[in-house]
């Protein structure tokens, strides 16, 4: 027990240390923004910039002719797990265009590098911030934005630097969408529940003549594994990507058993364990010293054809609770908001589910600032980008809620999407009365 609390202490005090990506920034070289090509998405008019941070971290900034003033700052999703380059905010800047469209500034960067660290992308971002209004000026508002991951980024960002050292808020209000808030402790759990499953019906990630390995650990230490190495295994087992007809009964019978007991869609399963396999060795080898933080040791699975037999042979792992604590110090959330914060999230979301949200709610709840947060969710089964007058109206909303410091409603917000639609051509999906539950 002394050397288990030893090491728990050794690790919390790298995570405050960097040990998550937040040490102090590598030296990089700055490059002074330059003026690009705007994406073709954005209105005429739009001037666009790119440059480099200190941190290595690349950005990109927009601004509209119409400029009404505000500055909304992009914290994206991922983790992406490869060196950044200096084209990647364009491909946010082009799918979150509407924002441009409406007269708000937009900036979004890169981080630092590749893979996992919240409170490392989280100071990244809002590096740029600085780096905004000392080139382009202090805008009259400025509004964080992050999407899926990139959700977890930027309410990390608003817990830890939206009030300054002098008392002044860097940040007016914060707007989430599709986002990992349930925290980094409670994100992964169900993909590591997919690789087990999936190793006892396929066997094959690892084969029996390859290198075993625990699977939480995604892969060995310096190993590698492409997509299309994964997506190959996953077809010869299960037959994603065949035609029906081209499957076998026992491909037939695998995939049955896997979606029955993950609960995931076909079309699905591969992106999950494509993150199951590189993120979560990133995330343990290089970020957490090699240790465990998912656990299933009490899980009783259930759906398959043959529960008892599956419950027997699930390959089984126990946290490292020194690898949890350096996890929830990264990627937890503690709920204390201080500027107005909204939500949008779809209620079929297959990538992070809405319960996300829930849990959220329930965080803000516990630390006493529910009045601070307003949440909304649509009827959409998708997750990267949900229809564009949605967000517009948040951010009308958001506006109003600053302004006069009334808490936006359901149905203000789906009249301010109606309002929208007309100007974005697409639905308004809007579910006024849904409230969804925590993670378990």
């Amino acid at each position: 027990m002394t050397r288990l609390r030893a090491r728990l202490v050794s690790l919390v005090a790298l995570a405050a240390a960097g040990g998550l990506g937040v040490a102090t920034p590598a030296v990089a070289q700055v490059v002074e923004p330059r003026a690009e090509t705007c994406p073709e998405s954005l209105p005429s008019g739009t001037r666009c910039w790119s440059g480099r941070a200190e941190s290595g971290a690349w950005y990109w900034y927009a601004r509209p002719a119409d400029w009404n003033g505000q500055l909304i700052l992009h914290a994206h999703g991922g983790p992406r797990t490869g060196a950044p380059e200096r084209g990647e905010p364009e491909e946010d800047l082009d799918r979150f265009s509407m924002m441009v469209a409406e007269g708000y500034a937009w900036a979004g960067s890169t981080y630092r590098r590749g893979g996992y660290g919240v409170r490392m992308a989280a100071e990244d971002t809002d590096q740029l911030r600085q780096i905004v209004w000392d080139q382009w000026g202090k805008p009259e508002r400025t509004l964080l934005h992050g999407q899926s991951w990139g959700g977890n980024v930027a309410a990390k960002a608003a817990e830890l630097h939206a009030v300054a050292t002098d008392g002044t808020r860097s940040y007016d209000g914060v707007l989430l969408t599709s986002g990992v808030l349930g925290g980094g402790t409670r994100a992964y759990g169900f993909r590591a529940d997919l690789r087990a499953v999936y190793q006892v019906y396929c066997a094959n990630h690892p084969r029996p003549d390859e290198v075993q390995y625990p699977l939480w650990q995604g892969l060995p230490e310096g190993a590698s594994m492409s997509r299309a190495e994964l997506s190959a295994r996953l077809q010869a087992c299960t037959g994603v990507g065949l035609p029906d007809a081209e499957r076998t009964p026992e491909q037939r019978a695998r995939l049955r058993n896997i979606r029955s007991v993950t609960g995931l869609e076909e079309e699905h399963l591969l992106g999950h364990l494509a993150w199951a396999t590189n993120l979560f060795q990133d995330l343990v080898w290089e970020r957490l010293n090699g240790g465990n933080p998912f656990d299933n040791t009490g899980r009783t699975y259930r759906g398959s054809d043959e529960d008892a037999a599956l419950n027997q042979s699930i390959q089984r792992f126990a946290a490292d609770p020194a690898a949890v604590a350096t996890l929830a110090y990264d990627a937890d959330l503690t709920g204390q908001i201080v500027v107005p914060t909204v939500t949008l999230h779809a209620r079929y979301d297959p990538t992070v589910f809405v319960e996300h949200s829930g849990s959220y709610a329930q965080t803000v709840a516990q630390a006493g600032r529910s009045h601070l947060l307003a949440q909304f969710y649509t009827t959409e089964t998708v997750h990267s980008r949900l229809n564009a007058p949605q967000y517009v109206a948040l951010l009308r909303a958001l506006d109003r809620w600053l302004d006069d410091g009334e808490r936006p409603t359901p149905q203000a917000v789906v009249a301010l999407c109606e309002d929208a639609r007309a100007r974005h051509g697409e639905t308004c999906l809007i579910d006024p009365d849904f409230r969804p539950e925590p993670l378990p």
